[in-house]
């Protein structure tokens, strides 16, 4: 396996990280509004509160991996898709602001503000991520100098927004867990009552995605057809997501989200397995595709920065577990709470 490879490999679980870390976040902030009382919100808040800002790290260190091995895909795909990624940044803030501001007044409509803020700027952040995937998946126009060649609206076709919309009721799902997992008495009952509809919207749009992918990007399954054994993935994918209405069923809420956590890595990894040995897909010039090998840094860069990976990686992943373990159990409103 050669260092393009690796880092390929190495920016697919940063990112998947994220999803897995953020999308709860995201899928807890989707859910936020159906709950009515001001303590009920709180309890939503607070269960990803100590974690929120953590989990965005991902993000920012996956961003940053793909900056340094594929610096031509970051140049590419951040100017062609910069309105987008602008929107994407203000509404990553707005739903910051929204954490914080909202329990530092007692006034219902100031509540009632930034719940809004934060549960539509959850569901808007969660369907740009799901566009973005779309669209590279899909392909972009992208000239012979790695220059997007389209524009703002040409990114919102409808593959992409069914990948948004797909994506959605994903962290919907799986922020729906982990509430589950974070709360208790009614309101735990009453998320446990979401949960089967959010599989079921997930289960339905992920099937109308699949059968969409296979009419219309056959190209995202050329890496199975050489490679049959990957289909061992897809069958993974599969069992994940049937055992997660079996583990609720059994009140084995943990067991649930371990699951929902696997599906969202086999579905990257079934992306990543789809674009190899893409990075960015030119339409309709895939001669121009950005890969792995036209796209990265120089061997030497690749070689440091995997030195610099060994060593500080398993403390990124040390400190998350802590965190996740000092925080472990069901959420507890007192006087340091949002």
């Amino acid at each position: 396996m050669d260092l393009n490879t690796i880092w390929f490999i190495l920016v697919g679980v940063l990112l998947t990280g994220y999803a897995i870390l953020d999308g709860f976040d995201l899928g807890v902030g989707a859910l936020h509004l159906f709950t009515k009382s001001d303590y009920d919100r709180r309890i939503m808040i607070n269960s990803i509160g100590p974690v929120w800002d953590g989990n965005e790290v991902w993000q920012i260190t996956g961003g940053g991996a793909l900056f340094a091995a594929f610096p031509h895909v970051y140049a590419t795909v951040f100017s062609g898709f910069y309105t987008a990624f602008m929107f994407l940044l203000f509404v990553l803030i707005f739903r910051a602001v929204a954490i914080e501001f909202r329990s530092k007044q007692p006034m219902q409509w100031w509540r009632n503000m930034w719940d809004r803020a934060f549960s539509i700027s959850s569901i808007v952040i969660a369907l740009l991520a799901g566009v973005a995937l779309g669209n590279i998946a899909n392909g972009v126009p992208i000239r012979a100098d790695m220059e997007f060649a389209g524009s703002f609206f040409g990114l919102l076709n409808p593959y992409s927004l069914l990948v948004g919309i797909t994506t959605v009721s994903l962290f919907t799902m799986h922020g729906a867990i982990y509430a589950l997992m974070k709360t208790e008495g009614d309101l735990h009952e009453k998320i446990r009552g979401w949960i089967n509809r959010t599989i079921i919207a997930f289960i339905i749009c992920y099937a109308i995605l699949t059968i969409s992918t296979l009419l219309y990007n056959t190209h995202m399954i050329s890496g199975f057809k050489d490679h049959p054994w990957f289909f061992i993935v897809a069958v993974l994918n599969m069992l994940a997501i049937a055992n997660i209405p079996r583990e609720i069923s059994k009140g084995r809420d943990g067991w649930a989200f371990i699951s929902s956590c696997a599906n969202i890595a086999a579905l990257l990894t079934l992306f990543a397995i789809g674009m190899f040995p893409n990075l960015v897909l030119a339409m309709p010039n895939p001669e121009h595709s950005l890969t792995i090998y036209n796209a990265a840094s120089s061997q030497k860069t690749l070689k440091i920065m995997l030195t610099i990976a060994v060593i500080g990686v398993p403390f990124v992943l040390a400190y998350t577990a802590s965190i996740y373990w000092v925080f472990r159990g069901k959420v507890k409103i007192d006087s340091t709470s949002y």
